[in-house]
């Protein structure tokens, strides 16, 4: 072998090792997200005046 391709061989020689490596792996601990989060709502009910009556009614009898 001649001294250039020795000086090659050992130019490159560490160049091989560098290989790029590629690992994709799942969490060892779980995911967590916490969120403060306040909800508030109202209900609103529409009724007819006799459906209002009819129910009056039916709430007068109950009792």
């Amino acid at each position: 072998m001649s001294p250039r391709a020795l000086w090659l061989l050992a130019a490159f020689l560490p160049l091989s090792g560098c290989t790029p490596r590629i690992e994709v792996a799942a969490p060892k601990d779980p995911i967590t997200i916490n969120m403060n989060v306040k909800i508030e709502h109202d209900i609103n009910i529409k009724a007819d005046k006799d459906v209002e009556s009819l129910l009056k009614d039916q709430s007068g009898q109950n009792k």
